[in-house]
């Protein structure tokens, strides 16, 4: 009982100090690249990884925004992770869908990518390939939000409420976070399900 109580009174304590402006930021950087026919590409590994494929169903169904995610495609991610490495995988990937300043690189990671600690250097060598041909940046990460939080045009850090549970909580904030994202008045664009049926 003690562990369920501690872990839920952690997440209410992480939506009480979420950055709404940072929010508001993605909000408005969405609704601007969906106006101007942008696409959104979104990255993440490990349980990020479902997340990005979860979103990009969220996004192109409910946002009306073309979205992708390399991960949903695990032949050309292996192919290209066997022939050029697992660092260049991500940035090789958008250099092949021809990226450009109108379209949005979406990072979801615990950790952001950190270079020197040689973690998700994949992630850091997309976000760098994006920097350079002027593609904005937005992210959902927690810790310190690594290297994603320090480039990105907008950034969410879940905040850490307990060093146990960064990854748990960083992961599920993924989820409640882009569904509110494609919720927002701004960016909605159909009715879901649900909350359609009489």
């Amino acid at each position: 009982m003690e562990f369920v109580k501690q872990f839920l009174n952690e997440a209410s304590q992480i939506i009480n100090h979420l950055d709404i402006f940072q929010i508001e930021k993605i909000v408005d950087l969405l609704a601007t690249a969906r106006a101007q026919h942008g696409r959104l590409f979104i990255l993440g590994v490990g349980g990020s990884a479902a997340n990005a494929s979860h979103a990009v169903n969220d996004f192109r169904k409910i946002a009306h925004i073309e979205s992708y995610a390399p991960t949903d495609n695990v032949s050309e991610l292996t192919a290209r992770t066997n022939d050029e490495g697992w660092a260049t995988v991500f940035a090789s990937w958008l250099k092949t869908s021809r990226l450009n300043e109108k379209d949005i690189l979406f990072i979801l990671s615990v950790g952001g990518g950190n270079l020197e600690k040689n973690i998700s250097p994949n992630l850091v060598l997309a976000l760098q390939y994006a920097q350079k041909i002027n593609s904005k940046i937005i992210g959902i990460v927690g810790r310190d939000g690594g290297y994603t939080a320090k480039i990105a045009d907008a950034c969410i850090i879940i905040p850490t409420i307990n060093s146990d549970n960064i990854t748990p909580h960083a992961e599920a904030f993924q989820a409640v976070i882009w569904h509110l994202l494609v919720s927002h008045p701004k960016l909605k664009s159909v009715q879901t399900k649900w909350e359609s049926v009489i």
